[in-house]
């Protein structure tokens, strides 16, 4: 974690030692931010600027060789032997050598320190995604977050490996090229730097509205990418009504806008970036005529002058990664503001040490939240006793999920309490939360390696034995059989041939192995038909097996044995009690099973009749 994103320590009302992730302090410079996570590898990045040093000093040498080659040739009356230019010549070849040497070892060890920070910068992030709550993260876009996590991260690693010791090489060479002018003539070294201000000041002039074109790119950036992601993901709805590329109106404009956009700010800069470069390496332009006209006047020798111009074209080299730089500065600027800013967002608090409950028993107390200020739970109470099972029922949008997730702690509760065991969620560690509960959501989704691997997420460090009875335990059995590598068939592959209720029964089989005392199922009969529903109900019965269970569903069929049916509406409990309880007082409960008990007949009506217009139309055949 950055250094604003410390933590403190404070005490609840108990007494319970609570760590405090705090959001965004004091917004830092962002090359202090830089530097602070160069400091995460500080041993070996002060190892690569020595070492970026030392190339620039031996740098030097090669300079010094020929000047002393020339003096050689130009000191009247004396004629250099072979073995004394060899001498001199060998001396270059070897500085010359060493100062590659060098400079690869300075790149190496900051590419390595590099690389290791951007991996610790990505575990952060998904540390933050973790530790964050979900109203905090999913309030930025798609195409934000992947900015941040793939495109800003990754161009933290360009200042990094390079920017800092190639930079500072380049610093110390341009000055120490300069100090040895001014060591030659003072007439000389301004005639060679007359034109680094020249070019500034025409670079400065094309940075009026640099900030402000910068901002709006990467706001372009992020729509563009946004709407991209929102395209790939809605394919199939695009395919279904022909919205190609082109007839899609909000890809199509959104990539025409950012193209426009891109060359018009191009265009904009074309003349002073253009004019910046051409002005800044004309040094010899300067050194020439001055260090003629001294040689002329007798106050400097041939040698002099010719290293001067030497130098004064090796000046240029260092220069150009100085404007450089100077060019992609802002572009760091965004890169780093927008990784901390991500990296800086408040966390849940969170307590230190693990919390001992009694029971697992669930208690919903007074419960309120709202997505900010509109409020969606009003108050809500009742209580789950352990190994007892509860189901939450109710219209869409009357706050099942919202109660779920509330339990799992993807929110805070805005005021109220739930409790495990006797002990309110929030003074628990999220460790040992995820290790009571297992979540069980309604858009199951399969990570991108095998089944076995997707079971195996409940328990890490699970045999292939205990996979294998997770997975007959939720009856997979049937739909595993049918893939040629059966659990081991990835699920990019077996995604396309398994339904919503084998998918769901996947997931099921993840939460079996992890072996939670606390089983949350959100709408785990969403996807299944009725042909389907017995065997998702087994699994559910499998899974439940001596564990307290809180099952959201809209199709009632599925909960009618729950110890406790809770009827919500609006945000608010309606009632509760068992199934026969509530087809006796509760109005909304009637009516919703007769609803569902409609679709049923409806449904078994429809199956009956196209089985025999298939039996009628295979007498015909």
């Amino acid at each position: 974690m950055s250094e604003d994103d410390h933590m403190g320590e404070s005490k609840d009302s108990s007494g319970v030692h609570m760590v405090e992730r705090r959001g965004k302090a004091k917004p830092r410079n962002w090359l202090s931010v830089l530097f602070g996570y160069a400091s995460r590898c500080r041993g070996k990045m002060a190892a690569s600027f020595l070492f970026s040093v030392a190339s620039v000093a031996c740098g030097f040498v090669p300079f010094w060789c020929v000047y002393k080659v020339l003096q050689l040739f130009m000191d009247a009356g004396f004629v250099p032997t072979a073995e004394a230019i060899t001498f001199w010549l060998a001396i270059a070849a070897l500085a010359y050598m060493g100062s590659k040497v060098l400079f690869g070892v300075s790149t190496i060890l900051s590419h390595i320190s590099a690389y290791s920070i951007l991996a610790s910068l990505r575990h952060d992030f998904i540390d933050k995604l973790m530790r964050a709550s979900l109203g905090t993260s999913s309030a930025k876009s798609v195409g934000s977050v992947k900015n941040v996590f793939i495109d800003r991260i990754e161009g933290v690693e360009v200042p990094l490996a390079h920017m800092i010791p190639e930079l500072s090489g380049s610093v110390l060479l341009a000055a120490g090229i300069a100090v040895w002018l001014f060591v030659i003539d003072w007439r000389i070294a301004l005639s060679c730097l007359v034109t680094v201000p020249v070019g500034l000041l025409v670079f400065a002039s094309g940075l009026a509205t640099y900030n402000k074109m910068y901002a709006a790119y990467m706001e372009q950036s992020n729509y563009v990418n946004s709407v991209i992601v929102e395209y790939i993901e809605g394919i199939e709805v695009v395919k279904a009504f022909n919205q190609t590329s082109g007839s899609y109106a909000k890809y199509a404009d959104a990539v025409r806008d950012f193209k426009e956009f891109t060359l018009g700010w191009f265009k904009s800069t074309w003349v002073t970036m253009n004019l910046t470069f051409a002005i800044l390496p004309t040094t010899l332009l300067g050194v020439l005529p001055c260090g003629l006209w001294l040689f002329m006047a007798g106050e400097i020798a041939p040698a002099t002058l010719a290293l001067a111009i030497i130098l004064a074209l090796a000046i240029v080299a260092p220069l150009m990664k100085l404007s450089a730089f100077l060019n992609e500065a802002k572009s760091m600027e965004f890169a780093v503001t927008d990784a901390e800013e991500f990296l800086s967002l408040p966390e849940l608090p969170e307590v230190c040490e693990d919390a001992s409950i009694s029971s697992t028993g669930i208690a919903f107390c007074d419960v309120r939240f709202g997505y900010g200020d509109d409020e969606v739970i009003h108050g809500i109470s009742f209580d789950v006793p352990q190994g007892s099972f509860c189901a939450l029922v109710g219209p869409s949008g009357s706050g099942k999920s919202t109660l779920a997730r509330l339990l799992a702690r993807h929110w805070d509760t805005d005021s109220g309490d739930i409790r495990i065991g006797g002990v309110s969620v929030k003074d628990m560690p999220l460790e040992q939360l995820s290790s009571l509960v297992s979540y069980v959501a309604q858009d199951n989704y399969l990570f991108d390696c095998t089944l076995r691997e997707n079971i195996r997420m409940g328990k890490p460090d699970a045999t292939d034995e205990e996979v294998e009875a997770a997975a007959a335990a939720a009856s997979c059995d049937e739909f595993i059989a049918r893939l040629t590598l059966g659990l081991d068939t990835p699920a990019g592959a077996a995604g396309r041939a398994l339904s919503g209720g084998e998918k769901q029964r996947i997931s099921i089989a993840r939460a079996m192995l992890k072996g939670a005392p606390v089983i949350v199922l959100d709408e785990a009969t969403a996807f299944t038909d009725p042909d389907n529903e017995d065997k998702i109900q087994q699994s559910i019965n499998e899974l439940a097996r001596g564990k307290t269970l809180l099952v959201i569903a809209h199709r009632l069929s599925t909960v009618s044995g729950a110890d406790n049916i809770v009827v919500l509406q609006d945000g608010q409990v309606q009632s509760q009690g068992s199934h026969e309880e509530l087809l006796s007082d509760s109005p909304l409960y009637r009516s919703m099973r007769a609803a569902h008990t409609g679709a049923f007949e409806w449904s078994q009506k429809r199956r009956d009749t196209e089985g025999v217009t298939e039996e009628k139309e295979g007498c015909h055949a």
